[in-house]
């Protein structure tokens, strides 16, 4: 009797486990991109090099993330964008996205670099 009952019961904790680690990497993988945004905006507000701002963003962001740069009135708005999940295609994936806005620095002269 209590071997039916494992036979059942083991694989469903595996399932759910199995769940729990998808969830817990996709959180990671949404802090990596608000990191990533975060480092991003702050090094494009201080005027680096377009190439500099995404190496740092790719740096900071889970693996294939996709990083867009654009300025926005005064700022600099940068969105990382990462897929996540799938487990080998048996489970679905996620989109995760993350942005941050920050206004342009200016020199220690006034005006904006």
């Amino acid at each position: 009797m209590v071997t039916a009952e494992l036979a059942v019961a083991i694989p469903s904790v595996v399932l759910v486990l199995a769940l729990c680690l998808v969830a817990v990497g996709a959180g990671v993988d949404q802090i990596r991109c608000v990191d990533a945004a975060r480092v991003a905006g702050r090094a494009a507000a201080r005027g680096d090099d377009p190439a500099r701002v995404r190496a740092l963003a790719a740096a900071a962001a889970p693996r294939a993330a996709e990083i867009a740069i654009a300025g926005v009135g005064g700022g600099v708005r940068v969105t990382v964008t990462a897929r996540t999940g799938g487990w080998g295609g048996v489970l679905p994936s996620w989109t995760l996205t993350a942005s941050a806005v920050t206004p342009v620095e200016s020199t220690a002269a006034g005006g904006p670099r």
